[in-house]
């Protein structure tokens, strides 16, 4: 069994159900909070403490955001349950990020503007020392993300092998202990 995480990049609060979260990618969804009930009433607590609702933020690494010791959703359940929000910024990927998606060095991304291999308008902008580009550009001239993780089931072993998408050079591979929560198969 393959996963691919969508890690989270910014988490907000629309209403006092709903979250939008940014994934690193810069899709935009929003997200029911009233759909875990069902599944998991204890979530309802989460929902009538406003001031506990406000102190979500992204887990360090962008595999998950959290409220506190007790309330945690992983990146996929808000990918696969959210909805997708169309913004203005749709497509748009600071050049700091499309090198880490990549597997880039941002020497690389800046000598192919000066090359005219991303066109300056068109393909990558300027915002005050901020530069974007787009992901249709990226992966036009770079192929998909290299850091989608393809994570391998392994459970017999207690490991989890995650695998980068080869790109130029070697297949990377790491082995991680199999201890995550969000990792484990549902039964």
């Amino acid at each position: 069994m393959n996963y691919v995480f969508h890690k989270v990049k910014s988490i907000g609060i629309i209403d006092s159900h709903t979250l939008i979260a940014q994934f690193e990618d810069g899709i935009c969804k929003s997200y029911d909070m009233l759909q875990l009930l069902d599944k998991f009433p204890e979530f309802k607590n989460l929902l009538d403490d406003k001031t506990l609702f406000e102190k979500v933020h992204v887990e360090g690494s962008g595999f998950g955001i959290v409220w506190n010791d007790y309330f945690d959703l992983s990146c996929n359940e808000l990918w696969e349950n959210g909805k997708t929000i169309p913004t203005p910024f749709d497509g748009l990927i600071a050049l700091s990020d499309a090198t880490e998606l990549w597997g880039l060095n941002e020497s690389t991304l800046r000598k192919a503007i000066s090359y005219g291999k991303l066109k300056i308008g068109f393909d990558v902008c300027n915002y005050g020392k901020q530069w974007v580009v787009t992901k249709k550009a990226m992966i036009r001239e770079y192929g998909p993300a290299e850091s989608e993780l393809k994570i391998e089931n392994t459970w017999d072993s207690g490991l989890v092998a995650a695998e980068k998408a080869p790109k130029y050079g070697k297949k990377q591979t790491a082995i991680i202990p199999n201890s995550f929560q969000f990792l484990r198969p549902i039964q």
